[in-house]
């Protein structure tokens, strides 16, 4: 603008200044004519950075780490498993499950690297609990083949399952594609669940291994601590908006408990019965939810 512009013509550039001033702020945040409201993207990134290198890395870890007895270094995890045993302790064969997880946890791996999910929200937001969780398994295998269940691999168990809480609430507020079920919802929820009922298995395993044991009440015991995970996996299915991956392998965890526990104790095979109408009922609830709430936002 010019001193010697016209007074109309001043008018006519400020008001083009200003819409493009305005202009340029609706294209930064997304919003106003000037662009479309977008959730699920940052801004333009495409460098491979450590967010996504820290997930590949230790996907790959929490594979190789299980396999240190086989070079001579500790015992293996089912031979440390076996030696603190409960009544809640699942079937050997539910933990062939580990082959899926860890595939699921590849897919991810890959998935979340790829050029063209650089720029996705919700990849964004699950890279680093997705790392924290894929590291907690391989310190809790290093650790457990070294030492065996104590209270130490508690507290790395516990550390993964709180990593992998923060995935899952992420997943459960977020709207994913196709692709995104299978390669990240899927395979982060069934670690979720797995995880759930294997921290409360190695509760029971560590204060075995440190001595304290229920004696003739521990039946009871565990039969409780079974009602008390099948009441937790209801109200985080609830909140989930009926998560369905994370209700099969926590059903899948319940059936080895009966299968094995369930066999010798009267009082843990009707506890595997209540926690399974219990985690059912709460997909039922959750789902109804996730219905619910997308009539009210069509309405």
């Amino acid at each position: 603008m010019t001193i010697c512009q016209a007074p109309e013509d001043r008018l006519s550039t400020i008001a083009l200044n200003a819409s493009e001033f305005l202009c340029d702020i609706a294209t930064r945040k997304l919003i106003g004519r000037c662009g479309k409201m977008a959730t699920n993207t940052l801004p333009q990134r495409t460098a491979f950075d450590l967010p996504h290198l820290a997930v590949l890395l230790t996907a790959a870890l929490q594979i190789l780490t299980p396999l240190l007895p086989q070079i001579g270094i500790g015992e293996p995890i089912g031979s440390r498993s076996l030696a603190v045993r409960t009544l809640i302790t699942p079937a050997g064969w539910a933990f062939s499950i580990w082959g899926a997880l860890y595939l699921g946890a590849t897919v991810f791996a890959v998935y979340q690297a790829l050029p063209a999910q650089r720029q996705n929200a919700l990849l964004h937001r699950l890279r680093w609990p997705a790392a924290g969780a894929f590291l907690g398994n391989a310190l809790w295998a290093a650790y457990t083949q070294l030492y065996g269940l104590s209270f130490v691999s508690v507290l790395i168990i516990t550390f993964t399952l709180t990593c992998l809480i923060i995935a899952y609430r992420a997943l459960s507020n977020a709207a994913v594609s196709k692709t995104a079920w299978w390669c990240a919802y899927l395979p982060l929820s069934a670690l979720a669940a797995w995880l759930t009922v294997a921290t409360t298995v190695n509760i029971a395993a560590s204060l075995r291994y440190h001595g304290m044991e229920g004696g003739a009440a521990a039946p009871v015991i565990g039969a409780a601590v079974i009602v008390i995970a099948g009441l937790i996996a209801a109200i985080v299915l609830v909140r989930g908006r009926g998560n369905l991956p994370y209700a099969a392998v926590f059903l899948w965890a319940l059936a080895a408990i009966f299968a094995a526990g369930g066999q010798a104790a009267g009082p843990i095979a009707v506890a595997t019965g209540a926690a399974a109408i219990l985690v059912i009922s709460g997909l039922v609830a959750g789902y109804r939810r996730r219905v619910y709430a997308s009539d009210s936002i069509r309405g």
